[in-house]
């Protein structure tokens, strides 16, 4: 009986303080007076209640700014934004950070956090890749920036996982362009995917797929030809192959394109004039 009625008082203080603190965080929100605005945000922050931080944080901010405190202030309300995963408004307010205070000690942090911001929106690499291509933008230019950063290594691995994304997504879209050629009998987009790939992903890991790619549309482009642009066609996918050979001799896909020279070598002795 006696530990029942302990607990029951415990639980009744407990709840006293949690109405106490819910009232007086209502009372200051309502209030007029920015320092204790101020000082309740910040303390609310250091606690991680970054929700009921944020409330006040867009009451004062726009009140100090120009103000001595206004540059720690709009830091704290940037990484609020951060910290609650809340990555647009993040990047922006970070964004803002960096112009208003440009010759702050946090400009260097705000400026990784607002790339990071971006990193953090960009979607899987099937949907459609705006944000991601405008991460890397920022990613590139804090690593300009910041050349001796300590955060350098880490946007480089950032920049270079966003990159496979977006390689994967072309290879992919080059891919759906050879398998839609087999439905309209029209080759030259899927030629055309893969050309745009090779020229703007030197160092992909997926660039042996797209000279194997570019080599089987060109092969299937000069099959469904009239007999005026046939050889020419032919000769065509037959250069293909022979790139493909250069780079790509010794992988897993050299035995395909092999059967694939060997019959453009036969059509082509079939069609070569006689002499």
């Amino acid at each position: 009986m006696f530990f029942s009625t302990m607990k029951t008082s415990f639980l009744l203080l407990f709840a006293a303080i949690i109405l106490s603190s819910c009232s007086n965080y209502q009372k200051v929100l309502s209030s007029d007076d920015t320092g204790k605005k101020y000082a309740l945000a910040d303390s609310l922050y250091k606690q991680g209640k970054y929700k009921k931080a944020l409330k006040l944080f867009e009451q004062i901010v726009p009140v100090y700014r120009g103000k001595p405190q206004g540059e720690r202030l709009m830091f704290l309300y940037s990484n609020t934004f951060y910290n609650l995963e809340d990555y647009y408004l993040a990047g922006y307010q970070f964004e803002r950070f960096e112009t208003s205070y440009p010759q702050s000690d946090s400009v260097e942090v705000a400026a990784y956090r607002s790339a990071k911001s971006y990193y953090e929106l960009s979607p899987r690499y099937s949907l459609d890749q705006e944000d991601t291509y405008t991460a890397l933008e920022k990613l590139q230019n804090y690593i300009n920036k910041y050349p001796e950063s300590e955060k350098r290594l880490e946007a480089n691995e950032l920049v270079a996982e966003l990159q496979g994304k977006i390689e994967k997504k072309d290879i992919e879209i080059a891919h759906q362009n050879l398998k839609i050629a087999e439905y309209i009998g029209d080759y030259r987009p899927a030629i055309e995917s893969y050309d745009n790939f090779i020229a703007d992903f030197p160092g992909s890991e997926y660039r042996k797929d797209a000279f194997f790619g570019r080599l089987q549309a060109a092969y299937e482009l000069a099959l469904l030809s009239i007999p005026s642009l046939k050889e020419e066609r032919l000769i065509t996918a037959k250069d293909y192959y022979n790139k493909f050979l250069k780079y790509y001799s010794d992988t897993d896909l050299r035995a395909e394109a092999d059967i694939i020279a060997q019959d453009i070598t036969e059509r082509l002795g079939e069609t070569e004039p006689k002499s």
